[in-house]
């Protein structure tokens, strides 16, 4: 029968004999069992990793463009970004990186943003 389960203690060998008239042959994957702590450790890298890919989006579009409103902003980071990102986690970025003095909000409009060198 066809058991869909593989254990540490299974051999796998070539069989040389093994012919087909096919061109191609599909060799299904074998995944390994990923358990529930490591899922929640790989999604946490990723979470962690795409903060530091929107931070750098954000610090190329600004540097490049000194200055830019809220919407611009947003709107060039989602289009950089491989991957979905939200407004809230954008903005969350931009929070951040006011904080740690990359850009700042332009003085009488608030909706913009400058680039600090």
């Amino acid at each position: 029968g066809t058991r869909r389960a593989i254990y540490d203690s299974d051999v796998f060998v070539v069989n040389a004999n093994f012919t087909s008239n096919q061109r191609r042959i599909r060799i299904t994957n074998i995944q390994m069992k990923e358990t529930s702590e490591e899922r929640v450790k790989t999604h946490e890298a990723v979470t962690l990793d795409r903060l530091y890919l929107i931070d750098a989006a954000i610090v190329r579009i600004m540097k490049a463009r000194k200055t830019l409103d809220h919407r611009g902003l947003v709107g060039e980071v989602m289009i950089q970004l491989k991957f979905p990102a939200s407004g809230v986690d954008i903005k969350k970025r931009i929070e951040t990186l006011i904080e740690r003095e990359y850009l700042q909000r332009v003085e009488g409009d608030l909706s913009r943003y400058n680039y600090l060198a």
